[in-house]
């Protein structure tokens, strides 16, 4: 039997089993209305979205205030500005961060959507071909899909990325594969 790495199994997970989630689709609808981020009722698609959203984040958050943080990291993505921030720069100074950034973008370049299976390929890709692990290799990812450097609730909302970009939310949400580019676009 194969064995999994840990980034794996996360990212199989719906949420963390051991964080408890008292959210539920009802919160993220309002958090997304109170943000201006949903402005009608929401469709199917859209609902289904907040349940998937809630079910990720949830456990990740410690009240409303947190997961609508990490719903702001979906709905609010500027490069320029994510970059010109200190940790930023820690992160991109670390040992082959740019390099792991050229090769998620040529990974994400084809367009297809990046889902958990996807996701786990393009980082198995690059923990075999470049031999990172760690902050080494997530924290750039993190950075540049994300906004942020950190730990593994980000990858969740990484994961939220493409679904909220096919849905018409009053904020349009940025496609992976769009942020990647943007991202690599303002380090030059």
């Amino acid at each position: 039997m194969k064995l999994r790495s840990y980034a794996t199994i996360l990212l199989m997970l719906p949420a963390d089993p051991s964080a408890s989630n008292s959210f539920t689709a009802a919160d993220v609808v309002v958090i997304l209305r109170e943000r201006g981020w949903l402005t009608s009722e929401p469709s199917l698609e859209q609902h289904a979205w907040c349940e998937r959203a809630a079910s990720m984040l949830g456990g990740h958050a410690a009240d409303h205030v947190a997961l609508a943080d990490l719903l702001g990291l979906v709905f609010q993505y500027h490069a320029r500005e994510i970059i010109s921030r200190v940790e930023s720069h820690v992160v991109l100074s670390r040992y082959a961060a740019r390099d792991v950034l050229r090769r998620v973008a040529l990974l994400l370049l084809d367009g297809a959507p990046l889902t958990s299976e996807r996701f786990m390929e393009i980082v198995t890709a690059l923990k075999n071909g470049m031999e990172l692990r760690g902050r080494e290799l997530f924290h750039p990812i993190r950075l540049a899909l994300a906004g942020r450097a950190g730990e593994g609730e980000l990858d969740r909302v990484i994961l939220l990325l493409d679904e909220a970009a096919v849905l018409s939310f009053a904020a349009p949400v940025k496609s992976a594969r769009a942020r990647i580019l943007e991202f690599c676009s303002a380090l030059d």
